[in-house]
C-alpha cells in the first residue's frame, strides 16, 4: 500500500521480468516454427570488474531465454586490429544475430572505430551511426539503445500519458540523453521534450516544468525535491556508487535523484537499484530477437 504523500514505485525489476518472459516465448516460437535460435555474442576486452559482472549477466539471461549466448574474452593488451578481426568474424557468422562490444575499451582501441565495424543489422546496442540516424528519422527497422528503450517500456507499463506532455531529460549523452529525446518525440508518442545539460542556465526552472523528469546526468542525488514539479513522474537512470560506512562494502548505489526527498513530491518514481537498470539487459535480448527475425526474414508475431 502506498503511503500518503509518497510516490508510487515503478518496479523495473518486475517489468523486466515480463519483457524477458515475452522474449523467451518468441525464442521458443522461432525455434519451433523456423528452426531459428537467436544468438548474442558479447566481446569483453580487459578485466574491468564491473564490465565482467555485466557481461556475465547478459550471457546468463540470454541462455535463460533460450537464446545462444556467447562471451568472447580478450586480454587488455588486445590491439584494435585484433578486436576488429573478431568483429568481422561475428559479422559473417550466420548464427550470430546480435553483436555487442562491452565498453569501456583499453586506451589503445578507438571505440568509434569498433562501433562502426559492427554490422548495423547486428548492432543490438544501437550505437552505429546508421541506427542512430534511423532512430532520429523514425525508421522502424533500426534499433534503439537499450536503456532509453527500456525507459519507454517502463513509462508505457506505468500508464504514464506522454502525448503533449512536457518531458525534461537531464543529460545529453549519446547513450541515454540524445536517443531518449528522439524516442519521446516520435510520432505516436508526441511528447514535448527539453534536453538539459551541464551548461543549461537555471536548470531547476526547466525541471520544475516537467510532467515527466528523466535524470541521466551521472551525479549522485543531483535532482532534489525543489527541482521537481508536484505530481511529476520521475525516471532515474543514474547509477552512482557513494561512500556509506554503514554497509559491508563501505559504499552504496544511488541514482541521480535524491530519492527519499523527491518521493514526497512526485506521483511516481523509479528506485535505484531496481528501476531502469534491469530493463537494459531485457531490451538487449528483445533487440537480439528482433535482429534474428529481420535477418531471417521472419514476420513479427506481435512480441514486444
Amino acid at each position: 500500500m502506498q503511503d500518503e504523500g509518497s510516490a508510487r514505485l515503478i518496479d523495473g525489476a518486475a517489468v523486466a521480468r515480463g519483457v524477458r518472459a515475452r522474449v523467451a516465448e518468441e525464442v521458443a516460437r522461432l525455434k519451433a516454427e523456423h528452426g531459428l535460435t537467436p544468438g548474442l555474442s558479447v566481446v569483453l576486452v580487459g578485466d574491468d570488474p564491473a564490465s565482467a559482472v555485466y557481461v556475465r549477466n547478459k550471457e546468463k539471461q540470454s541462455v535463460e531465454a533460450g537464446m545462444r549466448g556467447e562471451t568472447i574474452r580478450m586480454p587488455a593488451t588486445t590491439t584494435q586490429e585484433e578486436l576488429l578481426a573478431v568483429v568481422d568474424r561475428l559479422n559473417a557468422d550466420e548464427r550470430v544475430h546480435g553483436i555487442l562490444v562491452q565498453m569501456p575499451l583499453p586506451k589503445q582501441i578507438e571505440p568509434a572505430a569498433v562501433i562502426r565495424g559492427i554490422r548495423p543489422d547486428k548492432d543490438v546496442d544501437a550505437f552505429h551511426p546508421a541506427n542512430v540516424g534511423k532512430l532520429l528519422i523514425g525508421e522502424r527497422d533500426g534499433f534503439a539503445p537499450c536503456t532509453p528503450a527500456g525507459v519507454m517500456v517502463l513509462l508505457e507499463e506505468a500508464g504514464v500519458p506522454l502525448k503533449g506532455a512536457e518531458v525534461v531529460v537531464v543529460g545529453r549523452s549519446n547513450i541515454v540523453g540524445k536517443p531518449m529525446a528522439a524516442l519521446l518525440m516520435q510520432p505516436g508518442v508526441d511528447a514535448t521534450v527539453t534536453v538539459c545539460h551541464s551548461r543549461t542556465r537555471d536548470l531547476a526552472a526547466h525541471t520544475r516544468r516537467a510532467d515527466v523528469l528523466i535524470a541521466a546526468i551521472g551525479r549522485g542525488r543531483f535532482v532534489t525535491a525543489d527541482m521537481v514539479k508536484p505530481g511529476a513522474v520521475v525516471i532515474d537512470v543514474g547509477m552512482n556508487r557513494i561512500d556509506d560506512p554503514t554497509t559491508k562494502t563501505g559504499t552504496r548505489l544511488v541514482g541521480d535523484v535524491d530519492f527519499d526527498a523527491v518521493r514526497s513530491v512526485a506521483s511516481a518514481i523509479t528506485p535505484v537499484p531496481g528501476g531502469v537498470g534491469p530493463m537494459t539487459i531485457a531490451m538487449l535480448l528483445a533487440n537480439t530477437v528482433r535482429a534474428a527475425r529481420q535477418l531471417a526474414g521472419v514476420a513479427d508475431a506481435g512480441a514486444r
